[in-house]
């Protein structure tokens, strides 16, 4: 193989790989609590993740052929260089097919209360409030912006709090 066609595959090999694994990193870097998130930027991010998938899968198959063509003639460490971009196109090919924010923003099942006087909240903290007959709950917003799904008992009926 020659030195030009070599480098042709390289550089197709580093635009396949980026895109694989941007395709995954993308919506999971934007998509983040606790972070701002312009409506553009969260346009942008659903729409790669809805094509993630079928984009991380082309770009490791075509990575796969690409490093099969490049590893006979490589040195150890380009070896290695092709063994790293391989294990992070078909990690990213994985992971976009699973349901990572389900990790990120999971339901809290049960929850823990504190009286009002052991509370530790600051003043200015802000919270969502429920009351139903002569039961009450306060949720503090900075751990609902995280969960955003709670599931509770308020006076004996079943809630499911939501920011």
């Amino acid at each position: 193989m020659t030195k030009v066609r070599s480098r042709i595959f390289w550089v197709l090999l580093s635009v396949f790989g980026v895109v694989g694994f941007g395709s995954f990193m993308f919506p999971a870097f934007v998509i983040r609590p606790f972070t701002r998130q312009s409506p553009r930027g969260l346009w942008w991010a659903m729409a790669v993740r809805q094509r993630a998938p079928i984009v991380s899968l082309l770009c490791a198959i075509v990575c796969m052929i690409l490093v099969s063509i490049l590893w006979a003639k490589s040195s150890k460490w380009s070896k290695g260089a092709l063994s790293v971009i391989m294990a992070l196109v078909v990690a990213a090919a994985t992971m976009s097919r699973l349901n990572y924010f389900e990790w990120m923003f999971h339901p809290v099942d049960a929850p823990e209360f504190l009286s009002e006087s052991s509370s530790k909240l600051d003043s200015k903290e802000m919270i969502l409030a429920v009351t139903y007959g002569s039961d009450a709950r306060a949720y503090p917003i900075s751990q609902m912006a995280y969960h955003h799904i709670l599931n509770d008992v308020v006076g004996g009926v079943p809630i499911a709090v939501t920011y």
